[in-house]
């Protein structure tokens, strides 16, 4: 491991040359190169380095106590020596985490599609709920919300609604909503107190770059019609509503969110490029699904992976048995102790997975 460690310090500072040399400032394809190469080391270098200063520390103090010391200092040094072995320890565990590959779509932007399933009004209503919740939680870390489309309902949810979130790093946090969550509680209209169940589905996408996936044209049909809202009636009376279909995989894109044929027609390959990507990296990943559906479980989103307990104000991630009793702070957007639990669940199943090799 300290080969590996030492290794990628050396590459650091290889980068930081490099990234000094006049050369590389002028091409810009290789400054962003190596800018992103650097910074997916650089915390990586910097745990390292914390590490050989405490374990120099260590070893310092470890030779005090072969001197001639009185009982206080004594007692001092072996106090310091027990704080810097728990500190090499805590530091080693890190960098193990840190060495563990990571997901290669981690620091992309994310387009979640959410669609209200079974329980027809409620499920629909229920599917706004958790499109606020990411909303707000995006709004936390600073990130961006774009609704690409939306498919209302008369009571207020929604059937279906597709939003792009703009960030660093959210897909890192957003990967693990993947599959169905389902809410219990009592419906507004339900006169006799009853909890009903219902459920609404997520789907989280990284978004692709272009250089990524390339779509041809001669592979997409591209159809345009008069896009109209809930109810059947008319939007607009231009042709400005679009329909992509890639022929070689079937996928349908379909949005009339903007009022200009050429913004719907951005947004929907967007989400059309994302949706083949996704579909051609879970089929190059297939041999992989044991670890891809491990106790977290990124993959299958028939799943049913959460359940929102409203009369008990209680979640439940069931994938990794957390229950936590904050369901009004939770759908305020206050996710991070559900995810923080996902995200190092899944790194003890990486770290596991790459031991075991």
């Amino acid at each position: 491991m300290f080969d590996r460690l030492q290794a990628v310090e050396d590459r650091y500072e290889r980068l930081n040359e490099l990234l000094s040399d006049p050369e590389i400032v002028n091409d810009p394809k290789k400054l962003r190169e190596y800018s992103k190469e650097q910074s997916d080391i650089q915390e990586t270098v910097e745990v390292y380095r914390e590490y050989k200063v405490a374990k120099e520390q260590f070893q310092d103090a470890k030779a005090m106590l072969e001197e001639k010391l009185d009982a206080d200092m004594r007692e001092m040094v072996k106090e310091e020596i027990s704080e810097l072995e728990e500190q090499i320890e805590n530091l080693e565990t890190r960098l193990k985490i840190l060495l563990v590959p990571k997901d290669p779509n981690d620091d992309k932007n994310v387009i979640m599609e959410i669609r209200g399933a079974a329980g027809g009004d409620e499920a629909a209503l229920f599917a706004g709920d958790l499109y606020r919740m990411y909303s707000r939680f995006a709004e936390s870390q600073g990130w961006k919300v774009e609704v690409m489309e939306a498919s209302t309902t008369g009571v207020g949810g929604y059937k279906e609604i597709i939003f792009m979130i703009n960030g660093a790093g959210a897909y890192s946090k957003m990967k693990f909503e993947n599959g169905a969550h389902r809410v219990q509680r009592v419906p507004e209209t339900e006169s006799g107190g009853r909890i009903h169940t219902s459920t609404a589905t997520v789907a989280c996408l990284p978004e692709a770059e272009e250089v990524e996936i390339e779509l041809h044209d001669k592979d997409i049909r591209f159809d345009a019609f008069a896009s109209s809202g809930a109810g059947g009636q008319s939007v607009n009376t231009t042709m400005s509503a679009v329909r992509l279909t890639h022929i070689p995989t079937g996928i349908v894109v379909s949005i009339q969110d903007e009022k200009s044929q050429h913004k719907n027609k951005d947004k929907a390959m967007k989400v059309l490029r994302a949706r083949v990507y996704d579909k051609f990296q879970q089929e190059a990943q297939a041999e992989y699904d044991s670890v891809r559906k491990s106790a977290v479980g990124t993959g299958d989103r028939s799943e049913r992976i959460r359940t929102y307990n409203f009369p008990q104000n209680r979640v439940t991630d069931h994938r990794i048995g957390l229950t936590i009793q904050k369901l009004d702070q939770i759908l305020q957007g206050k996710m991070d102790e559900i995810i923080d639990a996902l995200i190092m669940e899944d790194q003890s199943s990486r770290l596991e997975a790459a031991s075991n090799e």
